[in-house]
């Protein structure tokens, strides 16, 4: 019989599986029965957008995520909408289409194309909680931002969690992918301390060939620790492949020790890899790693 942290540490790590969200370029979301397929049913889909996105894209990946009994959290990328009529348009699309909940971000364009450099500027906008749009997910950088400091940061996570208090928003934070625990665990820990008592996804990267990883990696802004992550000795004999099994043993045992923390999942970044990560959350939630 194994031990009772052992035994623990695995239920915890079967709670993040089946917990687990997924983001899947709107491009590369399959038909709904592909999908059915892959996760389970109510499975949370996020579709990101890309600087060369196009939002009926968008509101197409919905439709199928949809259409398959998942929930889609299309991203709204600050920087790509260019005036308040184009914002204003985009959420009526997805209030007709049946989404319910929404990833704000900043964005990956260097410079905004309209008003909104962030994403307190679209929630000063008041057209989200005008559209009843409440239920909404933010960023957070454990590892930082390589344009916004750490104070900027902080600051910009109390303005939202101020604008969830004051519309009655749900809101709860998905972070940026880490390659260790240590980053996310100690980013946790920190804005735990702070007072933040909202929910979390730790971003951690889906099974992918680890020269494609680091390549989003140095894209993303975390390209020191895909550098690190690369010297590592014992790489080379991963036949080039990334797993995200070792981070999510360490947060499961983090979190089985930790029953009555604020909740704590994660957010899988498929890169192009979706049938790999629904078969590495299947394993997982099962047992065989």
């Amino acid at each position: 019989m194994p031990p009772p942290s052992e035994t623990r540490t695995r239920a915890a790590l079967r709670d993040l599986a089946l917990g687990a969200s997924v983001e899947v370029l709107a491009r590369k979301v399959p038909p709904p029965e592909v999908l059915a397929g892959h996760l389970p049913r109510g499975a949370a889909v996020y579709v990101p957008f890309p600087p060369k996105g196009r939002w009926p894209d968008t509101i197409a990946a919905c439709e199928r995520v949809l259409a398959a009994g998942m929930k889609p959290v299309p991203h709204l990328s600050a920087r790509s909408v260019r005036s308040p009529d184009e914002l204003g348009d985009w959420l009526s699309a997805l209030v007709e289409t049946g989404v319910e909940s929404l990833m704000l971000v900043a964005g990956d364009r260097t410079a905004p194309v309209g008003p909104y450099p962030d994403t307190p500027a679209l929630l000063d906008s008041g057209l989200l909680a005008e559209r009843g749009l409440r239920r909404l997910g933010v960023t957070a950088y454990p590892e930082g931002h390589p344009l916004v400091g750490p104070a900027d940061l902080d600051e910009a996570l109390r303005r939202k969690t101020e604008y969830a208090r004051s519309t009655g928003s749900e809101l709860w934070v998905v972070t940026q992918f880490v390659f260790s625990p240590a980053p996310a665990l100690a980013w946790l820990a920190r804005t735990r301390e702070a007072g933040c008592t909202l929910p979390v996804r730790i971003g951690v990267p889906g099974p992918v060939a680890l020269r494609t990883l680091i390549g989003y990696a140095v894209r993303c802004g975390v390209g020191a620790s895909a550098r690190a992550l690369k010297r590592k000795p014992g790489v080379a004999r991963l036949a080039g492949r990334w797993s995200p099994t070792p981070i999510a043993l360490a947060l499961a045992s983090h979190l089985a020790d930790r029953e009555k923390a604020p909740a704590v999942d994660i957010h899988l970044f498929t890169f192009g890899g979706l049938a790999d990560a629904a078969g590495w959350l299947s394993r997982s939630c099962t047992g065989r790693r």
